[in-house]
């Protein structure tokens, strides 16, 4: 499982009486945004609700379900529309709901042409449209991938959705059910999409997936990551940042290796989806790579681009996890020299085989948990008193802030308008900010 699919955050994407909640990944606020679009397209102004749901874990869908009934005690008469991967993969769950009016599946949810015939469907009572979502299509369809939607409203940056769906069969993961087979987002119409980037003016693109670094196996020749990034950097030359949301090591390519090595728009920053520092933990998880293989990753890239800095998502409490294992996963911290932690409980999602595997005490996944986010609050001060007197190239953002190219976040101590590139001077770090001032 990828950053992409174990955060678990709520968004809200609004236009005038357009309203667009969101449970989960970038990818479904980025396909926020195309359903918001599509729907202000259709006319749908003042009509509908809509909730893009997450189903990484019970409690998104105990979340999507309270906001569902908080969203008609707000709105008795409006029609809500759920969608989402708790959607696509528990559709009857929501189509019982008496506040639900329609469950749309993954597919459907960014078709123009569902969200054009919207008031027809409603007014003919239709409950469900939810397709099967494992039957992979000869190409993706013309409304998913990154074809309808360059960039969430409001962004500094934009994200570009490549790639959807997985081919893995994690053990703790249920998103593949929800998103489907891997598919990929052409190289040529990733070029077009990147060109009409640049002529807006964006300086950083991010290249997202579920599975990023499965990129291209369903396409022609079978091309990896690696040659999609060089051809973006060969063709789009105006782009000065494109940065890369998630990757899992084990699929990283020789040549993706040695772009990220010696390409400097292309950022130093990975975040690796290890998920654990114990062999038989990871083998338990059904991962593909071993920790040894891990470290090695780590050294590598390191080796060659000396500024490279990783984050990582990293579970505690997976079953049959023992203290002896979960050290090694604080350990992996300082051997992977990791920066930037995302640390989760193992949460059972059912449906999945580690749910049904002998389970870690809950208070004890936590603390663990608690554990290696303090390992993360420690490692990450060591990088920021680092940064202390250095001068760093940084694009901004809204709200004062500012993004180092190692995705190093600074506060400006000067009001400047955001998207801009600059240099700046970092001058002090207060508590985990860091103040910079323009050079």
């Amino acid at each position: 499982m990828s950053e992409a699919q174990i955060i678990s955050e709520v968004q809200t994407i609004s236009a005038p009486a357009i309203a667009v909640e969101t449970f989960g990944c970038r990818l479904n606020a980025l396909e926020s945004e195309a359903i918001r679009r599509a729907a202000q397209a259709a006319g749908l102004e003042q009509d509908v609700l809509i909730l893009n749901t997450c189903a990484v874990t019970n409690e998104a869908l105990r979340q999507a379900r309270q906001t569902i009934r908080r969203m008609r005690r707000e709105h008795p008469n409006r029609p809500i529309i759920v969608t989402g991967c708790g959607a696509q993969i528990e559709p009857e769950t929501f189509a019982n709901m008496d506040e639900v009016s329609l469950v749309l599946g993954n597919r459907e949810k960014t078709d123009p042409q569902i969200w054009a015939h919207l008031k027809q469907s409603l007014a003919d009572g239709e409950r469900m449209r939810v397709g099967d979502i494992m039957q992979l299509p000869d190409q993706v369809p013309s409304h998913e991938g990154s074809g309808l939607v360059d960039s969430i409203e409001g962004q500094t940056r934009a994200f570009v959705e490549v790639q959807t769906g997985c081919d893995h069969r994690c053990t703790f993961c249920i998103i593949p059910y929800g998103r489907g087979p891997s598919r990929s987002v052409p190289l040529a119409a990733i070029v077009t999409q990147l060109h009409r980037i640049v002529e807006r003016g964006i300086h950083e693109v991010v290249l997202t997936g579920v599975d990023l670094t499965s990129w291209g196996h369903d396409l022609s020749g079978a091309p990896q990551l690696g040659q999609l990034v060089s051809e973006l950097l060969r063709a789009v030359p105006h782009l000065p940042r494109l940065r890369l949301s998630s990757i899992d090591c084990i699929e990283a390519d020789p040549l993706l290796l040695d772009v990220m090595a010696h390409e400097p728009r292309l950022m130093p920053h990975l975040h690796l989806s290890l998920q654990a520092g114990d062999d038989l933990i990871l083998k338990r998880m059904k991962r593909r790579h071993t920790r040894a293989q891990a470290i090695a990753f780590c050294d590598s890239l390191r080796h060659t681009r000396p500024d490279l800095v990783f984050g990582a998502d990293i579970i505690t409490g997976f079953p049959t996890e023992s203290e002896d294992m979960f050290q090694r996963s604080l350990d992996l911290v300082d051997e992977c020299g990791l920066t930037h932690l995302h640390v989760f409980p193992f949460s059972p999602r059912a449906g999945t085989p580690a749910a049904k595997m002998p389970q870690v005490d809950p208070k004890l996944r936590k603390e663990r948990a608690s554990r290696l986010r303090a390992k993360g609050s420690e490692v990450l001060n060591k990088h920021l008193q680092a940064q202390i007197g250095r001068t760093l190239h940084v694009l901004t953002e809204r709200g004062g802030i500012a993004r180092a190219e190692d995705f190093t976040s600074l506060t400006l101590e000067a009001e400047i308008a955001h998207g801009q590139l600059l240099d700046v001077q970092v001058t002090r770090l207060v508590g985990q900010t860091l103040f910079a001032r323009p050079v």
